[in-house]
């Protein structure tokens, strides 16, 4: 199949835009794929600036296969930011790989046209010469387990603010864009990289102990149906979460969405918390980013 090609210019860069009315889910095409990064770009990249991103491709939209990107592609151009970065123990059997940074509009639009419906990012920024920080952020992925839905993951998303709360820690929610949520916390960059997931782990068994009918803290999927997994395993340092903003691959486009903490304590079924991108544009134009307390700092972890 032949691919059209159309040439744009954004921000002073050329990007070579191609097959723009393929179907990236059942009608919702390319084109629109780049139109909603192109204008949620505002909010977004201050959330991709500086971190590591791995790109999940879908070239031939949802229903064909999907490919995690990592490294930069053979093809990436010269004004694309890239960072080296330690990855030992990777399936690549490689010590290190060059990973895209999505620090500006050019950078993820080449990104939206090369089918990476999903961007997904550490808790960790890279520095300027490529010295990778320890993590600024905790962050807290509430998985339901049927029959249980967003509706509880809810509940315990007010469980778990109310004990990192306690902590001196504030907290701000998202959702997944899929059946979950996501708790973020910003905190004060630790000494030590496995900090914060040491921290939130101790907060997950916690809250598992607390509420044991509720909540679950372990991996095991049998031990799930119909409680919420605190998955903390995401602080990890090798491991990444789906970025603010980010589309998801799903039969109709949804999004991973800031959400406050008022929708949050209303809702009362999971469509109530399924956002499109058309659904999301217009929030940011409500809301602005309810999510731009993550870029400010946080406190010490305790």
């Amino acid at each position: 199949m032949s691919s059209k090609r159309t040439s744009v210019e954004v921000d002073g860069r050329r990007l070579s835009l191609s097959n723009l009315d393929k179907d990236m889910y059942p009608e919702f095409t390319k084109g629109e794929v780049i139109d909603y990064y192109a204008r949620v770009a505002p909010v977004m990249l201050p959330h991709l600036k500086d971190r590591a991103a791995t790109r999940i491709r879908w070239p031939d939209g949802i229903d064909g296969g999907k490919f995690f990107e990592k490294n930069a592609p053979s093809h990436t151009p010269d004004w694309v930011r890239t960072a080296t970065i330690p990855t030992p123990g990777s399936s690549t059997g490689r010590d290190t790989l060059d990973f895209v940074v999505v620090d500006d509009l050019a950078t993820l639009v080449w990104c939206a046209n090369l089918a990476a419906l999903e961007l997904h990012v550490p808790q960790w920024k890279v520095g300027p010469r490529g010295k990778v920080h320890t993590p600024d952020l905790i962050v807290f992925d509430l998985d339901p387990g049927d029959p249980a839905t967003i509706v509880e993951a809810c509940e315990v998303a007010r469980l778990l603010r109310d004990l990192l709360a306690e902590d001196g820690l504030e907290s701000y929610p998202k959702t997944s864009g899929k059946k979950g949520l996501h708790l973020y916390v910003p905190v004060e960059e630790p000494k030590d990289a496995e900090r914060t997931s040491e921290y939130a782990k101790a907060a997950a068994q916690r809250l598992a102990e607390e509420h044991p009918k509720l909540v679950v803290a372990k991996m095991e999927k049998r031990l799930r149906k119909g409680k919420i997994f605190v998955d903390w395993s995401q602080n990890n340092p090798a491991k990444t979460t789906v970025a603010p903003y980010s589309l998801r691959a799903a039969r109709s486009p949804s999004v991973s969405t800031p959400i406050t903490w008022a929708e949050l304590d209303s809702c009362a079924d999971a469509a109530d918390l399924v956002f499109s991108p058309a659904d999301v544009l217009d929030r940011v134009d409500e809301h602005g980013d309810l999510l731009e307390p993550l870029l400010n700092g946080g406190r010490p972890i305790p």
